[in-house]
């Protein structure tokens, strides 16, 4: 089932994103629901109990992907990464600490990415992330992505990142997921 019609993509900063959790929520819940990530109602009530505080780091800025008649269908979002940020932490091979370094606008963390499945392949992903990244200072994106979905790291090669190493998020008894990066200088 594919969906015609226009879709608006609205980019929002943390207050207005915190303003609509419920909207992320439902997207979110239903992306990751399928395989590879076989996402639960816990593991979802995990990921929003983090969201709010997300969305009021320095920096936060989400996109939401709607339907003319208002039926969300895709959402990103992210922040700038502090020094001393964990994410360099959770790689099972250390990289240069050229590479680890932040100062808290070198690197935008791209949290999330995800479009429901009746809207996939109509380059909605594309025109969120793009929205995401509109404009923001960082020299570059890091994220982590399940190497088991197979459109999810082409899109994100396609788009010009590279694998940098692998991580397990959120502590050990995560799936081994790739980190990527894309320069954008």
């Amino acid at each position: 089932m594919t969906q015609q019609g226009t879709i608006a993509i609205e980019r929002m900063d943390g207050s207005a994103a915190a303003q609509a959790e419920d909207v992320f929520r439902v997207i979110y819940a239903e992306a990751f629901a399928e395989p590879p990530y076989d996402e639960t109602e816990d593991d979802v009530a995990a990921a929003f109990r983090r969201f709010p505080f997300q969305a009021r780091k320095h920096g936060f800025r989400a996109a939401l992907a709607r339907t003319g008649d208002g039926e969300p269908v895709g959402m990103a979002y992210g922040f700038p990464l502090d020094p001393g940020a964990g994410w360099w932490d959770e790689l099972t091979e250390p990289v240069p600490d050229d590479m680890r370094r932040e100062d808290g606008q070198r690197t935008f963390g791209l949290m999330e990415l995800a479009v429901r499945g009746p809207w996939r392949g109509q380059g909605i992903a594309r025109r969120l992330h793009e929205r995401l990244l509109d404009g923001i200072p960082a020299e570059r994106v890091l994220l982590n992505v399940h190497p088991g979905g197979r459109a999810a790291p082409a899109a994100y090669r396609a788009w010009g990142y590279r694998k940098i190493g692998e991580a397990r998020p959120w502590g050990t008894g995560a799936d081994l997921h790739d980190v990527m990066l894309l320069d954008l200088r």
